[in-house]
């Protein structure tokens, strides 16, 4: 699903104007992304929380070159559904 199906969805769904939800999607991104941006998680009960990872320093290979380089310590941002997210998630019938 593509954020254009995300506002199809709603718009189809509440009967809102198209352009509104186009606009309030992007905004919603916006903020979570300043959020995260400025050291902040977002939490959204019921649905999951947007958090900052930090990820430790580690050795790595470069096979190209055999040259053995060093990646430092730095901050990924993840997201982790929430309980009741996973379980709906887990009723899906495996392929």
């Amino acid at each position: 699903m593509t954020k254009a199906d995300i506002v199809n969805e709603i718009v189809k769904t509440t009967g809102l104007d198209k352009a509104d939800v186009i606009k309030t999607v992007e905004k919603f991104m916006e903020i979570v992304k300043d959020s995260m941006a400025n050291g902040e998680n977002v939490y959204l009960r019921g649905f999951g929380s947007f958090i900052i990872k930090t990820r430790a320093a580690k050795k790595a290979r470069n096979i190209s070159k055999n040259v053995s380089i060093n990646i430092a310590a730095h901050k990924i941002p993840a997201f982790k559904p929430a309980k009741v997210f996973k379980q709906e998630v887990e009723k899906l019938p495996s392929e």
